[in-house]
């Protein structure tokens, strides 16, 4: 009976230690696949900088800007373009953490709107093959050097900003919440034209607890001033220009602007209903509807200050140009009237 006993304990044991390797390549790919999300959320307990947009605000206007790293507001985004020290611009910090797994990254779709879903993850080493970037392979890990890392050539950022109204708090919020760094480069070799390439799209919060760490320099005449990316970003030291806004035909602004100028014009109206709302927060309705209305009635009283201007000058006009006339005509009876006759004293 000990026999039979100890015969089905040793066929039980055998058959868990043979499951249990099973298990723990189940358990292993789990933990691999949230890896990321469990060092990102680490980072933000860490550096709690990042604030999200509420979802139940008053008023709110999503706007997409390109951001030309060439530019003096947006240098300290590009240098230095390669690692020196401690130093490292926005794409190489980006890149450093992709490669790591530490950043979450999603593929860059055709109509340009951000897919943050998990299907939508983008694959570092398929990264690396479809931009060209060399690479070895070493063990488990993918080694990129600093030389070979494109930063010199992402030379502009895409990114989404959220205009907000908090009415719980009664404030007004500008926030990034979404980056897309840019790649400038030829077609091919033969090429002098450099087309634009959007990379991947990241969650700004996602980012935001190591931009917190990384310091740039925002002077060129005091070397001391400096801030990290994400008080750069948060306090809107950046520049860029409005290519879409979140709408409902999902239409960029060249696709219902035919010339630059027509796109130049649309870019300064939005920014301008942007300001305006900002500006009368607490005077008008929080409707951009209601905002457009009262800019149509103030263009319309405008226009017709500048008639009725217009129609007082010429009034004062035919005046001034009558009584000419009647000058010139009182003149010439004048002087065709007979001639005066002067009477002296004469000495007797």
């Amino acid at each position: 009976m000990k026999r039979v006993i100890l015969f089905l304990f040793g066929i039980c044991l055998t058959g868990a230690l043979l499951a249990q390797p099973a298990k723990s390549r189940v358990k292993k790919n789990n933990v691999t696949a949230n890896k990321a999300e469990t060092r990102v959320d680490r980072a933000s307990l860490m550096f709690p900088t990042a604030v999200a947009v509420p979802e139940n605000v008053a008023w709110r206007r999503d706007v997409y800007r390109s951001l030309d790293l060439k530019t003096d507001e947006n240098a300290a985004l590009y240098y230095p373009v390669e690692p020196r020290g401690g130093d490292q611009n926005l794409f190489t910090l980006m890149f450093r953490l992709f490669n790591t797994g530490k950043l979450p990254v999603y593929k860059y779709t055709t109509d340009g709107v951000e897919d943050f879903r998990v299907e939508n993850r983008s694959k570092f080493k398929e990264f690396l093959d479809r931009y060209d970037i060399y690479y070895e392979i070493d063990g488990n890990s993918i080694k990129v050097a600093d030389s070979d890392i494109p930063s010199s050539e992402v030379l502009s950022f895409f990114i989404k900003e959220s205009s907000y109204y908090d009415q719980y708090t009664a404030t007004y919020h500008t926030r990034v919440t979404a980056i897309c760094p840019v790649l400038h480069r030829a077609a091919d070799e033969f090429s002098m034209d450099e087309q634009k390439r959007p990379l991947f799209w990241v969650k700004y919060n996602d980012l935001a607890p190591y931009l917190s760490k990384q310091m740039i320099m925002t002077s060129n005449l005091n070397n001391a001033s400096r801030m990290s990316i994400d008080d750069y970003f948060a306090t809107n030291k950046y520049k860029g220009k409005i290519y879409m806004t979140t709408n409902m035909q999902n239409r960029a602004l060249q696709d219902y602007c035919p010339t630059d100028s027509a796109v130049a014009k649309e870019q300064k109206k939005i920014e301008k209903q942007m300001t305006d709302f900002e500006k009368n927060i607490w005077t008008t309705p929080v409707d951009s509807a209601e905002i457009a209305r009262q800019d149509s009635i103030a263009a319309a009283e405008s226009a017709k200050s500048k008639r009725s201007k217009t129609t007082t000058s010429s009034r004062a006009t035919r005046r001034s140009s009558a009584a000419t006339v009647e000058k010139k005509e009182k003149t010439k009876t004048t002087g065709s009237s007979a001639p005066r006759v002067s009477v002296r004293r004469q000495r007797r």
